[in-house]
């Protein structure tokens, strides 16, 4: 089913100016004290035809409601379709001060519910999951099921994780960075606690240039670690493509935390 947008309206008779005549010929019983909505599907739609009083009314919809509003004709599509009215309508529930960024599909406008919103943490030496779970009182499975985790040993291979909002209050005048997050592999609206987002993380591997090579050494990594690859890719990383470098820091990270009590 096509909006009707997408068919050949008439300007002419959509824009035509009310008169009284052509009002009571369509609607006898109509009187005076009878209130009548003004939709579509009635005479009064022309009133609906101008840019400045449609912006007006639809600043008050909903962004589902907008959405629904571009598809009634050319002229309402123009204006819902507005990127302004847009980025207002995503903002206005949870009360925040700007959206920085433009997503890839015009799908992402689709929904604004909690679940599109994220915190970005910066990982730190020692922290796990479990952790971070309990920082931001939020649910393990929900911080994996976010970030596209299949186990706990995949924080080892990043730098940041997405932390899904549990207190909405957050949000309040602050400022969102719309991004795709290559492991999280979607499009969220990002809130950065400190105000400002970091450096795109990235994990060169200096010392390994074909994709082969890094492909054989990940593997072999893997077998000597006996971890999985997030783990094995996350050691080679930070020792910069020696793997020489990365079995030592990983056995002296396994000593740790034996001796701590974490293994």
């Amino acid at each position: 089913m096509s909006c009707c947008c997408d068919q050949n309206d008439d300007e002419s008779t959509l824009t035509t100016p009310l008169s009284s005549s052509s009002s009571s010929s369509s609607n006898p019983t109509v009187t005076d004290s009878t209130t009548v909505t003004i939709s579509p599907m009635n005479s009064h739609f022309a009133a609906l035809m101008y840019g400045d009083t449609l912006r007006l009314i639809f600043e008050k919809l909903s962004l589902t409601d907008l959405a629904r509003a571009s598809c009634v004709c050319k002229a309402w599509n123009a204006v819902a379709s507005d990127d302004d009215m847009i980025f207002e309508a995503f903002m206005a529930p949870w009360k925040l001060l700007e959206v920085v960024g433009k997503p890839t599909s015009r799908s992402f406008w689709r929904d604004n519910g909690i679940g599109k919103f994220a915190i970005s943490h910066r990982i730190l030496r020692g922290e796990t999951v479990a952790s971070l779970a309990v920082k931001y009182s939020v649910q393990v499975m929900d911080i994996k099921r976010l970030n596209n985790m299949m186990s706990d040993h995949g924080i080892y291979s990043r730098e940041r994780l997405l932390i899904p909002i549990s207190n909405p209050d957050i949000l309040v005048n602050g400022t969102c960075y719309i991004e795709l997050d290559t492991y999280a592999k979607r499009e969220v609206a990002v809130l950065y606690l400190d105000g400002k987002p970091e450096k795109q993380p990235g994990m060169l591997l200096n010392r390994v240039t074909s994709e082969r090579g890094k492909r054989r050494v990940i593997d072999s990594l893997k077998r000597s670690m006996q971890v999985d690859d997030g783990t094995a890719q996350y050691y080679l990383s930070i020792s910069e493509g020696d793997p020489r470098a990365a079995l030592s820091q990983f056995s002296s990270d396994l000593r740790w935390e034996r001796q701590t009590g974490l293994a």
